[in-house]
């Protein structure tokens, strides 16, 4: 199937100059993605499963993808699931020149019964999009790419590996695949999910994280891309972790700005627990709106259940801008309480301590215990719904 991908002529003929007129294109004729299209070949060859324990994140791949190819012609092909294969791409691909890709994280999870559910696709869905149009790729319908995404779980059900702390781990990605060194939105992109099954991020339970705060590199800026889920997030993060390892600490946090303001834990979203100055106990975590925070689905998901259960409680739940020197002073004052990290990887990962400015800042923990209370009671909730021990709102859908 892909061999050899198919570009529309007019694409193979020009020599394209190095910034490319943009052509405004209607999209009213063109083939919407459309899951009753799907077909469905399987792979003569299945793979033998790997035991719980020797399943390392990223490493494993089921056998089967589901790919979808568009082009600004004829809109989307129709969705084929077919036994995993590599991609057969041009050296001028402009995915490879230019960036034109981002990709999604979301996992599947079998319940007590046996039966399988993805957790908050709808959001990964929007957010997909969302991302999709910052770098001028093709749209689609969310509820379709899901419907099809769904099918292809059930082909790879044995995949998904039972018992807490186990799931399947999907990756759609979307890229730009015109053949062509010109700089303008693509003429054809390919959609393609790919899934890994994967084991427990803590095997034995929490393991509280050390940061370093990072000042001289910055993550996102107001007005740029931060909260789209783009691999250009992602790569001039590494270099920023490396040095944090090298000084003996396990992340790094990115602050912004000369206020220093806190914005993510590596590749995690932030919150903080604190008693705020007024004497009331606050969640808080960065806003969203500016554009430099991405808008993770367990970020959602811990505000939700803060708002919806924590608040009852007295707490107020807050997006809002805070800076590491109000961190500090509240450590200084004892009134804060904790720090974690959110993502689809951990749900929830727990912080001990962060250097700023030339010394570490003890972050509380529950004595005995390497998470905080508000950490260790959403991990227990998020998992909950999960793996089907309690329906919320929906987020679960049963494949």
């Amino acid at each position: 199937m892909f061999r050899s991908l198919r570009l529309p002529q007019s694409a193979l003929r020009s020599s394209l100059p190095a910034f490319q007129p943009i052509r405004l294109l209607s999209t009213s004729a063109l083939q919407p993605l459309s899951a009753a299209k799907l077909t469905i070949e399987r792979t003569a060859d299945p793979k033998p499963l790997k035991e719980p324990h020797e399943l390392v994140f990223g490493h494993t791949f089921t056998d089967h993808m589901l790919a979808i190819e568009w082009n600004s012609e004829t809109g989307w092909d129709a969705p084929k699931i077919t036994p995993y294969q590599n991609l057969s791409l041009d050296p001028a691909t402009c995915v490879f020149h230019y960036g034109f890709e981002c990709f999604e994280g979301m996992k599947a999870y079998k319940d007590a019964n046996g039966d399988t559910r993805i957790f908050r696709g709808d959001r990964n869905m929007d957010r997909f999009n969302k991302s999709a149009t910052r770098i001028a790729l093709p749209t689609f319908d969310g509820e379709e790419l899901l419907k099809a995404i769904a099918e292809f779980v059930k082909v790879d059900d044995r995949w998904v590996p039972k018992g807490q702390g186990y799931s399947l781990y999907l990756r759609p990605t979307l890229i730009g695949t015109q053949k062509t060194l010109g700089i303008g939105p693509t003429s054809s992109a390919l959609l393609y999910v790919i899934a890994s099954p994967v084991g427990p991020y803590y095997p034995t339970g929490f393991k509280a994280v050390s940061l370093w705060a990072t000042t001289d590199k910055v993550r996102a800026w107001p007005g740029g891309f931060g909260n789209a889920k783009l691999g250009a997030n992602y790569a001039p993060c590494v270099a920023p972790q490396v040095a944090a390892a090298q000084k003996g600490y396990h992340q790094n946090l990115w602050l912004f700005g000369e206020e220093n303001y806190v914005t993510e834990v590596g590749t995690m979203n932030c919150f903080t627990a604190w008693v705020n100055e007024d004497g009331v106990k606050e969640l808080i975590t960065a806003p969203t709106a500016d554009g430099t925070i991405l808008e993770g689905v367990t970020r959602d998901s811990v505000l939700d259940l803060a708002r919806e259960r924590l608040v009852p409680q007295g707490w107020v739940v807050s997006e809002k801008k805070y800076t590491m020197d109000q961190i500090k002073k509240a450590a200084d004052e004892g009134r804060l309480l904790e720090m974690f990290g959110t993502g689809t990887a951990a749900t929830c990962a727990p912080i001990k301590r962060v250097h700023f400015k030339g010394e570490d800042i003890a972050i509380p923990l529950q004595p005995g215990k390497e998470a905080g209370p508000v950490a260790e009671q959403m991990q227990k909730w998020i998992m909950d719904i999960q793996y089907g021990v309690e329906e919320h709102k929906g987020w679960a859908r049963h494949v």
